[in-house]
């Protein structure tokens, strides 16, 4: 899915292969659960929340993520901005909040090189295991300078029952033929537990809580030193 050669239907389906099984992966509710966490007590009921959802690609989890910040009314205002440097993912993106009349905004920016902008908490899902090690520690770093409150990342775990889910799902739930090469190859290019924890205490952040969840994937989050709950 990141080729740039990919042809512009391959990449669309794919992408819409990715949104279904992150609505059945509860991948925006985790990352909702994890924000609450770190800043439902942060903002009086007149004060805003400013999200950051790093590595947006379609737009499915960002689209969901501001829909249900917004609907839990714990702040006056919920902003939320996905950041992709992919054109035609933005692209899909912006098409589809305007379709579901969303709130959430979109921007193209590489994080890899530009850094993630200042907000309450940076979000990310499905993005570290794109990443080895160092570049991996750097966008956790970046995320966490960024974030006042904190960040919350949602990733795949590498396992047996986590290749056998992504050949499953992928075959049963998308006719995407990238989807079904990308998904197990993702699988096998993610960090187990402990590998996340080992990155997390490398980049100074092992107080994070790295929770395992359905479907085979991890929920990282990482509050800000001095933040309270």
């Amino acid at each position: 899915m990141d080729d740039p050669a990919l042809a512009e239907a391959d990449h669309l389906r794919a992408l819409v292969a990715l949104g279904t099984i992150n609505t059945l992966s509860l991948t925006a509710a985790q990352l909702a659960g994890g924000i609450a966490a770190l800043a439902g007590k942060k903002h009086d009921s007149s004060a805003g929340l400013e999200v950051v959802d790093v590595a947006s690609g379609g737009g499915d989890v960002t689209i969901d993520l501001a829909r249900r910040l917004k609907e839990s009314a714990r702040w006056g205002t919920v902003s939320v901005i996905g950041l992709d440097i992919s054109p035609r993912a933005l692209e899909r993106a912006r098409a589809l909040a305007g379709r579901c009349g969303s709130p959430a905004t979109f921007a193209r920016r590489d994080v890899t090189v530009d850094g993630c902008p200042p907000c309450d908490v940076a979000v990310s899902s499905l993005f570290l295991h794109h990443l080895d090690d160092d570049d991996a520690r750097q966008l956790l770093l970046g995320m966490a300078a960024a974030a006042r409150c904190g960040i919350v990342v949602s990733d795949l775990i590498r396992s047996r029952a986590g290749l056998l889910l992504a050949h499953v799902a992928t075959m049963v739930l998308t006719r995407s033929r990238v989807a079904r090469v990308d998904g197990p190859l993702s699988v096998r290019a993610a960090r187990t537990v402990t590998e996340y924890r080992a990155l997390l205490a490398s980049a100074g952040l092992g107080s994070a809580t790295v929770r395992r969840v359905w479907p085979e994937r991890v929920v990282i989050v990482w509050r800000a030193v001095g933040k309270e709950p």
